[in-house]
């Protein structure tokens, strides 16, 4: 609103003199990568105060590049400083519908001035410059890449009082995306914008994105000659079922907007070489990687004669695998870089050469996982004339770290650090042979540590969690096992700090499909949304156990008891574990197949399944309210692994579903399941909560009101693990149950008490509203 007068205050501080200067009411700002030049957007008190104005940080000087009534929005400066680009609707405020044009101003000229409008040539007949994309200038500053979107029609004023207003949804079966999901997505369709180039040399507009291929990307930050157009449309009504999602790719001339189909029909993603020379995607059908050579279409699977799998080794869905993916593109496009499970392959893009392994199959060999660094983040390119260095991790030990190796040459990687840690990413300082990462494991909080590139003079930079030392701790272990079936399993088995192998301690398992390679992961004892701590419970005398489980296509829940339930004994046979008192805990995919194995087994004394799907066969027809989308994909060839439709395998949807085997359920089972959960819909616990009822097992169902798949507040998150605590401190070591747990909290004293006193205490006789 013109009238309306915003902003804040923007302070700019020189850091070496401390001088400071105010700028009043300025709604947006940016700086020039060479701190030369700020530009600020005002919303003044009159029009002369309101508009864009550029500040020469080198002298403090203010220039007004456009100033006076109308709406002023993103602005953006290059990389010198030298030119400054914003939106205004200045030219046009008065008009019923203002438009906004794309206003550019370069160092040494008087004022800004428009380059792009509703009617300039090369903004598409009917379409105006849209305000939801920010102008960007590329890298070199020769263009300026803004949005476009069709001219919608003038708002038309509804004098319909609220009351007499019909408000409805119509889901109609040839809609492309399902309702719910249009609902959500509404508000970024009625904003979407469509990527358009302004080339400042010689004053041309060109269109890049378009209806039918609304997703472009521009590579070289923007200055590349080809960029990639991208579209999932004729595929989004199959998206409710199918996954991955399938899309077209295209070149776009980004010089004349020409848009040529690179391929179609692929699942999944496609990228372009740095050079803009190539396309390249993995194709889950040939189980390869493809290149098409964008100058004549040549089209080669670049990966035919690499003599390992590229695919996911491990690959337990119902869809095709996927590719352990690609390091990228060394100099020139010369050679691209992929992986298999272990190792780097280098790949000629033109097929001629044949598949050069990078690391010596050195990591096949030893069951190591080699993965390239990109230790500068700006580089788009892989070096040639240098090592480049990898990450490391091993596979039996869980040892991770880091080493070199020469991209031109087949050689065995050279070890600069490995070591019983987890590292993060490394990154590397601009302008010395600095690099910063974090190193941590169970018992090391992940601090801060600097080396040189070659990761020598290694030196801990910050202790963070030194409290840490005051409490009793835990310690980490790997367990080997094979499943029912043979295969060689692993898990992690955490200890107290002061363990004593004679005793026999009270335990814990959790589990979610994989989590072995986390062995050195880093658990504070915070409150957690939504799972157990582990380094919480070993810290109050519980063994935890995390074991692996790998799936079979159709029967999810047999498949986890056939992992987790060998692990179990296997465990037990240690001799440190109180068979007889053992729990499990588990959310979303863990809280289902929790809940289907207590219907198999009592080896468990008590059970915590957070939203767990109960009935396969209602879920499968739902929304997943967080994104919109059918839930039937799920089933089908994700997470699920059902394989098939309701139609086609029925009889897997039920004999996966807890609800019709409740009858068989001996285990105590407490769930958390809320009314606003997204992912999972709640009434599948409740499904199982009114079952289990009926059949007058003992079960018990905590919803935090409002809340989605899990706690988000810090007292909602304190709450769970309080109960948990309570939980498994009743059944599994002896001790008296909470009130909420053994009488329950009727409503008509919600929010007066919690629940939370154990039955013989004396009853608190006000407050416990909070955790």
């Amino acid at each position: 609103d013109d009238d309306d007068n915003s902003g804040s205050t923007l302070v700019v501080r020189d850091l070496s003199t401390g001088a400071a200067t105010e700028h009043s009411y300025v709604t947006d700002y940016a700086f020039a990568e060479s701190g030369t030049r700020l530009g600020v957007l005002r919303d003044g008190v009159d029009d002369d105060a309101r508009g864009a104005f550029a500040i020469d940080l080198t002298n403090g000087s203010v220039q007004a590049l456009a100033a006076g009534k109308g709406s002023y929005k993103s602005i953006a400066l290059d990389d010198s400083g030298d030119q400054v680009a914003f939106l205004t609707t200045r030219d046009t405020h008065d008009a019923d519908q203002p438009s906004y044009a794309v206003y550019h101003w370069r160092a040494g000229s008087s004022d800004a001035h428009s380059i792009a409008t509703t009617g300039t040539p090369g903004v598409p007949t009917g379409w105006w410059v849209s305000e939801h994309r920010a102008p960007s200038f590329s890298e070199s500053g020769k263009r300026l890449l803004f949005g476009t979107a069709p001219r919608p029609a003038p708002e038309v004023a509804d004098s319909t009082p609220d009351d007499e207003r019909v408000k409805v949804d119509i889901w109609n079966w040839k809609d492309p995306l399902l309702q719910p999901m249009q609902l959500l997505q509404a508000r970024q369709e009625r904003e979407r914008s469509y990527l358009a180039v302004a080339h400042l040399e010689d004053d041309r507009i060109v269109q890049l994105a378009t209806a039918l291929a609304p997703n472009v990307t521009v590579t070289r930050e923007g200055d590349a000659d080809v960029a990639l157009a991208t579209s999932n449309l004729p595929y989004r009504k199959q998206m409710s079922w199918d996954s991955p999602g399938w899309n077209d790719f295209y070149f776009v001339n980004v010089e004349t907007g020409e848009h040529q189909p690179i391929e179609t029909e692929i699942q999944g993603s496609l990228s372009l070489s740095p050079g803009g020379a190539y396309a390249a995607w993995w194709d889950n059908q040939r189980l390869a990687w493809m290149i098409k050579r964008l100058r004549d279409g040549q089209l080669v699977e670049a990966t035919a004669q690499v003599p390992v799998p590229l695919e996911n080794e491990e690959h337990d869905w119902p869809y095709r695998p996927s590719a352990y993916g690609s390091a990228g593109w060394t100099e020139d496009d010369e050679e691209f870089l992929v992986y298999d499970r272990y190792d780097l392959w280098a790949v000629d893009p033109d097929g001629e050469d044949v598949p050069r392994n990078v690391t010596a199959a050195a990591g096949r060999r030893d069951s190591v996982r080699f993965r390239y660094v990109r230790l500068d983040r700006d580089a788009m390119v892989i070096p040639h004339d240098q090592p480049i260095v990898l990450s490391v991790f091993d596979y039996h030990t869980k040892a991770s770290g880091f080493a070199e190796t020469d991209v031109r040459r087949s050689t065995e990687p050279r070890s600069l650090m490995v070591e019983d840690f987890r590292f993060g990413q490394p990154t590397k300082a601009s302008d010395a042979d600095v690099v910063m990462f974090t190193r941590e494991s169970v018992v090391e909080y992940p601090n801060l540590w600097t080396s040189d590139s070659r990761f020598g003079d290694a030196q801990q930079v910050s202790d963070a969690n030194p409290q840490q030392s005051d409490y009793l701790w835990a310690t980490v272990e790997q367990l080997n096992w094979r499943s029912v079936s043979g295969e060689p399993l692993q898990g992690l088995v955490y200890k107290p700090e002061d363990f004593d192998p004679s005793k026999k301690y009270p335990t814990v398992v959790y589990f979610y499909e994989r989590n072995s390679n986390n062995l050195h992961t880093h658990h504070p004892p915070i409150p957690h949304r939504s799972v157990i701590r582990p380094t919480f419970y070993a810290s109050r005398g519980y063994v935890v156990f995390i074991p692996d489980i790998t799936y079979k296509i159709g029967y999810p829940g047999e498949s986890s008891m056939d992992a987790v339930i060998p692990g179990v004994l296997a465990l037990i046979d240690r001799g440190y574990v109180d068979e007889t008192n053992i729990g499990v805990q588990g959310h979303s995919w863990g809280g289902y197949q929790i809940a289907f194995m207590v219907t198999k087994t009592n080896i468990f004394k008590a059970a915590a399944g957070g939203a767990p799907v109960a009935n396969m066969t209602s879920a499968y027809g739902g929304i997943r309210w967080g994104s919109g989308m059918s839930r039937m994909f799920q089933y089908e060839k994700t997470q699920s692994r059902l394989g098939g439709t309701l139609w086609e395998v029925p009889i897997r949807y039920i004999e996966n579903s807890p609800v019709f085997w409740a009858d068989k359920v001996d285990t105590p089972l407490l769930m958390m399941h809320n009314d606003h959960d997204t992912a999972v819909p709640w009434e599948q616990g409740i499904e199982m909560f009114v079952a289990l009822r009926r059949l007058g097992k003992p079960a018990w169902l905590v919803n935090y009101n409002d809340e989605p798949h899990w706690p988000t507040t810090y007292p909602n998150k304190v709450d769970w693990n309080i109960r948990l605590q309570q939980f498994f401190d009743h059944y599994l070591k002896g001790e008296a149950p909470p009130v909420w747990l053994a009488e329950g909290v009727p409503a008509v004293v919600k929010g007066k008490t919690l629940g939370y006193e154990l039955v013989g205490e004396q009853r608190a006789t006000s407050g416990g509203g909070n955790p």
